[in-house]
């Protein structure tokens, strides 16, 4: 990876961000033999994913599934005693995985003779950048393609401030720098609820506060009741149907005021927490890149606007990752920077998948990929839901787990799968054969008749495809007269 601080030079593609979208659309337009410029502020690239997000927060959920597993074993007669926890070796820990897997992505980049200049960028016209270095440097870069790969930062809580070191979004929050006796999470949504879960192996007393009435709006029902039937023994409560109305610096910590609505009455009341999280949600980093110089447009949310082939308005310019638009995913950033490239290298191809997995990861870990039942009833499809309860699975049970789910959205007439969702133990790493089932427009008999190794948790998901025509081996459903 090569560093340039000289003045003004050209590429033939520039892309602007270094995550997950930017890095793997630049190291796919280097093997496809293009001049490649990676312009991002860090090391190495790897954005917020692998420095502040998706990789120190799922080190840090492992180290909390470490504490949990030693502690659920006391059910089958193994007793670890009380975990001694430094917190010092455990963020030492975390920082080396990140330095480790970024140095991997730099490496990466040298290797394909990928450009990277640290610094920010931002559009003077179709065809050029201004890279800032410092406030005092700052040079052109002429391209002729560019992508736009900015990412996204956390959202705030709109009409309160407060600037606290006791108040964390979510990238302080995996700092660690100590574990305070009591945590508000505010938001249900998976980057709360994962950071909540770490937390409360650690020590704290966590309180969730979340709007809806309902943990994880977007998520199939049937999981999420999976995962709240959990958490709510891990966590010291959850407030649903209430909102955060102030936050307010004490000595002791932050003084919540709270007003929840039961549909009947608004109730208000105060609390003090030692620290608070805020994670309601991420924003396009759209802003502060020049876009009004150039003929790309944002939507009301902030989201450049994109075709299928994830072009703007200026076409010589494309968007991908979250600064594109929902869903806010690692992996759907990373296939968008592939099409982008394949766009640009002249190759017919849209960015048109079947299915996007989602995954949260948790205890238990939900995943879901396609329709979710909401989404089909709301469509008015006229499809099947075939569950396979994990407490039938002898693999769960063995893990003394039995509280998980596998369940498919199934089109009634042709029993094509059309949605997939598991609550249990690693359902991030089961939902793939879901999203290719999705992809390939396979029937709920492919799965059916595929053998699957026993006895393993993979068997759910033959099981519930049992279900289609009649009865699940392990799991008899008396047929409603």
């Amino acid at each position: 990876m090569t560093v340039v601080n000289a003045k003004d030079k050209s590429t033939q593609l520039v892309v602007i961000g270094g995550g997950p979208g930017g890095y793997v659309a630049a190291f796919h337009a280097a093997d496809l033999g293009m001049k490649v410029t990676i312009v991002d502020p860090e090391l190495n690239p790897g954005g917020v994913c692998l420095y502040h997000g998706c990789i120190p927060s799922k080190a840090l959920l492992h180290a909390a599934e470490i504490i949990r597993e030693a502690e659920h074993a006391k059910n089958f007669g193994i007793d670890f005693g009380k975990p001694k926890i430094d917190l010092s070796k455990l963020r030492s820990w975390k920082d080396d995985v990140v330095s480790k897997l970024t140095g991997g992505v730099g490496q990466l980049a040298k290797l394909r003779k990928v450009e990277h200049l640290r610094g920010l960028a931002t559009f003077e016209n179709s065809g050029t950048l201004k890279i800032k270095i410092n406030d005092n440097e700052s040079y052109k870069l002429s391209f002729e393609n560019a992508i736009i790969a900015t990412g996204s930062s956390p959202s705030q809580i709109p009409g309160i401030s407060i600037d606290s070191k006791n108040v964390l979004d979510s990238t302080t929050a995996l700092n660690l720098d100590n574990v305070p006796k009591s945590l508000l999470v505010i938001g249900g949504g998976y980057i709360g609820l994962e950071m909540g879960t770490v937390y409360a192996a650690l020590g704290s007393k966590v309180t969730v506060v979340e709007m809806t009435d309902g943990i994880l709006p977007g998520a199939d029902r049937d999981l999420a009741a999976e995962l709240f039937k959990r958490i709510e023994n891990i966590f010291d409560s959850i407030l649903l149907k209430t909102k955060v109305v102030g936050l307010k610096e004490e000595k002791s910590g932050i003084k919540v005021s709270f007003e929840s609505d039961d549909g009947s009455q608004t109730e208000k009341k105060e609390q003090l927490f030692g620290k608070v999280l805020i994670s309601i949600g991420r924003q396009p980093n759209s802003k502060n890149i020049g876009l009004e110089n150039i003929k790309a447009e944002t939507d009301k949310f902030g989201f450049i606007k994109i075709d299928l082939q994830r072009r703007t308005a200026e076409s010589s310019v494309f968007a991908i990752g979250d600064v594109a638009g929902e869903p806010m995913l690692a992996h759907k950033a990373s296939h968008e920077g592939k099409v982008a490239v394949e766009v640009i290298a002249g190759r017919k191809t849209v960015f048109e998948p079947k299915a996007i997995p989602a995954v949260v990861f948790t205890d238990p870990e939900i995943a879901w990929c396609g329709l979710t039942e909401t989404e089909a009833k709301a469509s008015g499809r006229d499809v099947k839901i075939l569950k396979f309860p994990w407490r039938a699975s002898g693999r769960a049970v063995t893990l003394d787990r039995s509280d998980g789910l596998t369940k498919h959205i199934v089109d009634a007439k042709t029993g094509r799968i059309l949605g997939v969702g598991i609550a249990g133990p690693r359902a991030g790493e089961l939902i793939t054969e879901g999203v290719l089932a999705i992809e390939m427009a396979a029937l709920a008999s492919d799965l059916e008749l595929t053998i699957h190794p026993h006895p393993t948790l993979s068997e759910t998901v033959m099981e519930a495809a049992e279900m289609f025509e009649g009865q699940s081996t392990h799991y008899y459903k008396p047929k409603r007269k």
